[in-house]
């Protein structure tokens, strides 16, 4: 494979030019990537000054957003710190565990591979930083693949480093871009601004790792990056303190600083906040404005509505099959910014609040957020389990389809495989069809069934005698030679159960006297 990884460095003039050379090339891409929204700007405002329309403004402003949300993507990744999120021990295994749930919409097509050795092995890093950079290569490497294909990631720590590989069996790329690979608004896909993978070196960088980038067209790529072990011990995330707005009750705190409150959990859940606009369509579930409304309900202890809420929300999300390991990821980001709030609640009211009551508001708002939780994941295997159970019934139907010619004679076409679990099923729809609307004439067709077992024709024989003793006469079309040939040597006949005819249209015309065009 054809190898890219970080340039040695190089004497003061060299690299000054390379750095030179890489201005230039972002500087074309931020020319590039901002001048196309504006010039569309411009041009709607042109047209507002001759009519005025609701739609240009609406389509202007649109193209003001995309202009300002390529230069934000630019500012994180040129100083990323900007969130200004502490640094702690992180174990790799356990945030590559993870995110590789959140792609579990792509499993059927894509085999994840893992072989994450070495767990307890920690980083000083930023976790959501660091969790955004490997989301990034893990829905790049999915994106990479068209069809089906295998993700492997392994993670193993030595020594003094630790290192996780990351390699699809993609599309690979070209030779003469592997350099490129990182540089801001160069991308190999179609529709990609290259802001992702610039992301992820930056990220990267920061944390002082290294990258190493193997691929070859045709045969996939690999990412090899490595960061300096941790010392060993677990740095925990200190309680965040925040300039808030006063409030006398915590229903008033949370609605007044409502804002800060969204900010932080964007900040929080970092691979949700890029999938907000992509629920809201899809679902039409707005995940800040519902997690606003959970917060509320809880602080208040309105038990009912927590669980009312969770309830409606799990069919939601099962409706439109909406990935669930979102879901918790949110809910998750949702405690941890809702216990920073209480904190700087207590803090800012000057609280003498006791331990007791401490403990007690504690356990009561954890055992309200544990029913949400409880009560959504049932909701939504109970939607999901009877959505599965009416298919199912449906599959069952549809393998029996008993289609009325007239008021007396009915067609029963066969299609595809029939083992003995479906010829049960067509002993019971049958038996009973014929039972409650008095068919007197049934046309079996077995034009479309590609072969039948032995045991299986003589399910069907002993179906044919009991339809006979409810008496309805069975007139057997279509029989293909294998299952003619699985007869004759297994002893079988039709012979004085049924009448059969070569075609279904022959046995329509001798029965009702119509003819298929």
């Amino acid at each position: 494979m054809m190898t890219s990884e970080n340039p040695p460095q190089k004497k003061t003039n060299e690299a000054h030019l390379s750095q030179l050379a890489s201005v230039g090339q972002i500087a074309a891409g931020i020319a590039h990537e901002v001048k196309n929204p504006l010039t569309a700007v411009k041009g709607f405002l042109q047209l507002l000054k001759e009519r005025n329309d609701k739609q240009y403004i609406e389509i202007a402003q649109s193209e003001l957003d995309n202009a300002l949300a390529i230069l934000q993507n630019l500012l994180h990744v040129s100083k990323p710190d900007l969130e200004n999120e502490a640094f702690e021990s992180i174990d790799l295994t356990v945030e590559l565990e993870s995110l590789t749930q959140l792609f579990q919409d792509q499993f059927y097509r894509v085999a994840v591979v893992k072989d994450l050795q070495d767990p307890g092995n920690f980083i000083l890093g930023k976790r959501n930083q660091l969790k955004k950079a490997f989301f990034n290569l893990l829905k790049n490497a999915f994106e990479a693949i068209p069809g089906k294909g295998t993700i492997t990631i392994t993670h193993s720590a030595g020594e003094k480093e630790i290192t996780v590989c990351i390699q699809d069996s993609g599309i690979g790329i070209p030779r003469n871009k592997l350099e490129m690979l990182g540089t801001p608004f160069f991308t190999t896909k179609e529709n990609g601004t290259g802001m992702g993978l610039t992301l992820v070196f930056s990220v990267i960088y920061e944390h002082n790792g290294t990258v190493k980038v193997e691929s070859e067209e045709q045969a996939g790529t690999k990412f090899i990056i490595t960061f300096p072990k941790g010392n060993g011990s677990i740095i925990r995330k200190e309680v965040v303190r925040m300039e808030l707005q006063q409030a006398q009750t915590l229903k008033d705190f949370f609605t007044v600083n409502r804002d800060l409150f969204e900010k932080r959990l964007l900040a929080e859940a970092v691979n949700v906040r890029d999938k907000i606009d992509e629920i809201l369509t899809v679902g039409n579930i707005n995940l800040l404005e519902n997690a606003h409304k959970l917060v509320i309900y809880i602080v208040e202890s309105r038990e009912h509505e927590v669980i009312s809420f969770a309830r409606m929300e799990g069919v939601s999300w099962a409706k439109h099959s909406l990935t669930l390991a979102f879901k918790l990821e949110w809910i998750q980001a949702v405690r941890r910014v809702m216990w920073d709030f209480l904190y700087n609640y207590d803090r800012i009211n000057d609280s003498t609040t006791t331990k007791e009551q401490f403990y007690n508001q504690e356990k009561r708002i954890n055992e309200l957020m544990d029913q949400f939780i409880h009560h959504l994941f049932m909701s939504y295997t109970q939607f999901k389990d009877d959505l599965i159970r009416v298919q199912r019934e449906m599959v069952e139907d549809l393998s029996a389809p008993i289609i009325p010619l007239t008021a007396s004679t009915s067609i029963l076409p066969l299609i595809g495989f029939v083992d003995t679990s479906r010829a049960n099923t067509i002993e019971d729809k049958v038996i009973t069809q014929i039972g409650n609307y008095r068919i007197e004439t049934l046309i079996i067709d077995l034009s479309g069934v590609i072969n039948m077992e032995p045991e299986v024709i003589k399910q069907l024989i002993n179906v044919i005698d009991g339809v006979k003793m409810m008496g309805c006469h069975v007139v057997i079309t279509g029989l293909r030679p294998d299952v003619v040939k699985t007869m004759i040597r297994s002893g079988l006949s039709f012979e004085s159960k049924a009448t059969t005819k070569g075609t279904l249209q022959q046995a329509i015309v001798d029965h009702i006297g119509v003819a298929l065009s």
